[in-house]
């Protein structure tokens, strides 16, 4: 992905970036960035989870960051079998995922009757059937804001990470953790449900400064907006212990990209923490 320097999100832009417009909005609706997916983008897993009657309040919105292979034209037909559960924006040029999600869920928020919104990996490295579990999460607990999926590894649970991977995601989620003043286990994982709030709003209305961990600037925002609050931000959000979670091969993130995400968690701290 390039890096070219992200634009502000307006609703001239929104115009411009949406595709296709789907006629009927739903209370959740979830963000799928996609860069070069038109290969490994499994459409018969999402065609099987929107057949199924159980999710019919539930939505995708696929962002299509600048591809340049068929990826738009995939996301198109999958589109035109569900016309009134998805959504396409076409992004151009590529900016990365971070502007990719930020550029969804503005677009989510913007969307009559949607509740809850948030974005899910294209790989569906988490599968989507475990979207329902999150926003019930939500739907039950009104003190909530937030619940992100944690790839825990217990008995009972299949989640399948690469060694070196799982040993430096560790190392990375500690420190982000301790920099947060957050009790946070994983702050990587691409399964994120946040409630429908003016608060979400404002702290996604500026670019993300963070390439590579977006996730962990995004609760940055949250943290620095709640210092004095009498009802602190940890208990504003539920981690779920992701019953299945699955180490996809062709991540576009590699093993360097973890050293270099520690240069960015440091910006982030100077930025948003350090006062």
């Amino acid at each position: 992905m390039d890096e070219r320097e992200p634009q502000e999100f307006t609703s001239a832009t929104a115009s411009r970036f949406e595709s296709q417009v789907a006629p009927s909005s739903a209370r959740c609706t979830v963000v799928v960035p996609c860069y070069n997916e038109a290969a490994r983008l499994r459409t018969n897993d999402f065609v099987t989870f929107l057949q199924n009657t159980e999710n019919r309040d539930l939505q995708l919105l696929f962002v299509n960051d600048g591809s340049r292979d068929a990826t738009l034209s995939v996301l198109q037909d999958l589109r035109s079998r569900f016309p009134a559960r998805i959504r396409v924006l076409d992004k151009q040029p590529n900016g990365g995922k971070a502007e990719a999600v930020r550029h969804g869920m503005l677009h989510a928020l913007s969307l009559k009757g949607c509740e809850i919104t948030g974005f899910w990996d294209a790989d569906l490295a988490t599968p989507l059937e475990q979207i329902p579990d999150l926003e019930a999460i939500l739907l039950r607990h009104p003190q909530l804001t937030m619940v992100f999926g944690a790839r825990v590894r217990l008995l009972g649970r299949a989640i399948q990470r690469q060694p070196l991977r799982h040993y430096l995601g560790r190392c990375f989620a500690t420190t982000a953790s301790t920099l947060l003043r957050l009790p946070i286990y994983d702050t990587q994982c691409g399964a994120k449900l946040f409630r429908v709030t003016p608060e979400l709003t404002q702290v996604l209305a500026a670019p993300f400064q963070s390439r590579w961990i977006f996730d962990v600037e995004l609760l940055a925002r949250f943290s620095a907006r709640h210092r004095s609050d009498e009802v602190p931000l940890r208990d504003q959000i539920y981690e779920y212990p992701l019953p299945e979670w699955t180490d996809v091969a062709g991540s576009k993130v590699g093993s360097l990209d973890f050293f270099k995400a520690f240069g960015e968690l440091f910006h982030i701290y100077q930025r948003y923490l350090a006062r």
